[in-house]
């Protein structure tokens, strides 16, 4: 009986230190990478179990405390149901993913690219497809080489000019924020290719850093009306050529002098997928907060999250609170990921350098960090 009553007491101290050890951890953690995050697709409905499981046993146990899902236009809009996308999810899924997301402390924020991004290998997506009259280029110039960057992937824009063009966005913006009840938006703005385009009647000729800007300042103003904070990618702000940047992780036509041109109260999201670039401390010393954010590369992820944790710890006690952390960045849909996650996909060619193998890695190494 003694024996029993020994083992059922330590089972109970053991339950009982268990969620306390958790807390400690967490808050370790939260004083040496604030933000540990994780930016992924939307799940489609048919996903939806699998993914709330995997917020319940792979991102909370890992202390993730950011979930970033790239909404675009699959959510089944109210305001703007001219915009709904195949495979949208109703406002009671994405209260689902909202509840599991509480029950582990971990915010979740809804990502739709504006300016850039309104186009890809699929073609328009569902703005210009509703909307082509608030395309960057006329109809007629729409298939400029120019526009072109790489391998035929025409990265289309919206006019940042067009008279109407923010009524619609920013009808579905606010719409998504408060489902998500975020007060944070992710407003993507990465690899804007068509920008002062000279067939636009309205942008022609002018700056394209200064139209840049203005589109930051334009969403930033909206947001903040709302009492909300704007997040965004960084690459149109860095300058590809002097850095040694590709064309799609740095600008080439001139974007990048916007940083000094942006408000400072937005946060950058700076990605670097196959080299651990030290950008974040560019953005740092402009006096705007961001956080890096690796893909598919284990080692350079795994780099990142240890160059972030020396910029917190080796820098003025001014720049300390502007880097703000690590967040892991998925490009392919939930169930492609959630397949080579858990072993599914037998595909071996990319050996190690695959986005579940990067997050495994990058996820290990910040657990080691409150011990060191």
């Amino acid at each position: 009986m003694k024996k029993l009553f020994f083992l059922s007491a330590l089972l109970t101290l053991i339950t009982f230190l268990n969620p306390l050890r958790a807390m400690s951890e967490r808050a370790a953690l939260d004083s040496i990478l604030p933000v540990r995050g994780f930016c992924i697709a939307l799940p489609t409905p048919d996903r939806m179990d699998e993914f709330v499981k995997f917020i319940e046993t792979e991102l909370a146990p890992r202390h993730v405390n950011t979930l970033v899902l790239r909404v675009e236009y699959k959510y089944k809009w109210k305001s703007r149901p001219e915009l709904i996308d195949t495979l949208a999810l109703s406002k009671r899924e994405v209260k689902r993913l909202l509840k599991v997301c509480k029950q582990n402390n971990i915010k979740m924020i809804p990502l739709i690219d504006l300016l850039g991004h309104q186009s890809g290998r699929g073609g328009l997506n569902m703005l210009l497809k509703t909307y082509p009259e608030f395309e960057e280029t006329p109809a007629e110039f729409s298939n400029d080489p120019a526009r072109l960057p790489m391998n035929g992937f025409n990265m289309r824009s919206y006019c940042p000019n067009h008279p109407d063009v923010h009524k619609v966005v920013f009808d579905v913006v606010d719409e998504i924020c408060e489902v998500f009840e975020s007060d944070i938006f992710h407003a993507g703005m990465d690899e804007v290719f068509d920008i002062g385009n000279d067939k636009c009647p309205r942008c022609a000729g002018r700056d394209k850093a200064e139209l840049f800007a203005q589109e930051v300042w334009t969403i930033r103003n909206h947001l903040a009306s709302k009492g909300r904070k704007m997040w965004m990618w960084g690459d149109r702000l860095l300058d590809g050529r002097t850095i040694g940047l590709g064309r799609w992780e740095g600008s080439y036509n001139n974007t990048h002098r916007a940083i000094d041109m942006i408000p400072k109260d937005v946060t950058i999201c700076d990605w670097h997928y196959e080299r651990a670039d030290v950008t974040a401390a560019l953005f740092a010393m402009k006096g705007i907060d961001v956080m890096t954010c690796p893909w598919r590369n284990p080692q350079a992820a795994v780099l990142q999250v240890e160059d972030m944790v020396r910029f917190r710890q080796n820098t003025a006690k001014v720049m300390k609170p502007r880097f703000r952390g690590v967040m892991h960045t998925v490009w392919s849909n939930v169930g492609t990921f959630l397949d080579g996650f858990y072993g599914k996909n037998e595909d071996k060619s990319q050996g190690d350098q695959t986005p579940w193998e990067a997050f495994r890695r990058m996820y290990d190494r910040i657990a080691l960090l409150p011990e060191e």
